[in-house]
């Protein structure tokens, strides 16, 4: 038998910015990163969940660094960056996780909100992969979150699902372009279960009786659940995965019926 050899699926040893990281399934992968061993700077604009989420990190024995950041701003990325640099030694793995919504149709949707939407979910992966990209080691990962609206068509979130698409797009063209020295994926969740959304989704309601009889899993994900596919990705054990967008949804866009 020819040997081979094999990287283990682990973050253990890396250095990684969770943009969008205090908060959702963000503050999950910057947690699960942290349980896993790397040390992890979770970052966004809202500086009381950037000081909870770091002493998290801090309590699951990683280092990390207390910074904000807002995604509209390139000077604020890079603020980011060099902060991440200074205090972990460097960056080995960066995911895109902010995110925006507007809850308005095609027909209404304003500019201002199609706008906005855009800006922070779709311009803001842009501006992270052009901050962070020059600064970061070879054989590097940069994961975006997508969502399921990049292929589903789903009412009243026009903005939300152009800007979902569009990051995968995105995705692809960068992972084009940063090979070899870095890859770029993306995970794409579907109806993920977060503090901001609990009661949304809160068994008995209508929504979620919808949803979990379309899904062949049978019901919707736990934010936890989303880790995984984000840890496999930033890890050695894809080092020949680029361009990809693994979708972690219960198999709800495959089923017809």
């Amino acid at each position: 038998m020819t040997e081979y050899e094999h990287s283990p699926v682990t973050v253990e040893g890396k250095r990684a910015v969770v943009v969008g990281g205090t908060s959702g399934i963000g503050q999950a992968i910057a947690l699960g990163f942290a349980s896993e061993g790397a040390d992890v700077v979770a970052t966004s604009r809202d500086e009381g969940r950037v000081a909870e989420t770091a002493a998290m990190i801090e309590d699951r024995g990683a280092e990390t660094a207390r910074v904000t950041c807002d995604v509209t701003d390139p000077d604020s990325l890079e603020r980011v960056r060099d902060r991440a640099e200074d205090e972990l030694g460097g960056i080995d793995v960066v995911v895109a996780s902010q995110g925006a919504i507007s809850r308005e149709s095609v027909a209404d949707i304003s500019d201002e909100d199609w706008d906005f939407v855009t800006d922070v979910a779709l311009d803001g992966v842009r501006r992270v992969t052009q901050a962070f990209a020059p600064a970061m080691a070879d054989g590097g990962s940069i994961v975006n979150v997508s969502s399921l609206a990049a292929r589903l068509s789903m009412a009243n979130l026009p903005a939300y699902s152009a800007a979902k698409g569009g990051v995968e797009a995105f995705t692809r063209a960068a992972a084009k372009e940063l090979a070899p020295e870095l890859r770029v994926n993306a995970v794409a969740p579907g109806f993920v279960i977060t503090p901001q959304n609990e009661d949304t989704y809160a068994e008995g309601t209508e929504k979620r009786e919808r949803i979990d009889e379309r899904t062949p899993m049978g019901r919707v994900a736990d934010r936890g659940e989303i880790v995984g596919a984000a840890v496999y990705l930033a890890s050695d054990a894809a080092s020949y995965v680029t361009g990809e967008v693994v979708t972690v949804d219960g198999g709800f866009a495959d089923s017809a019926f």
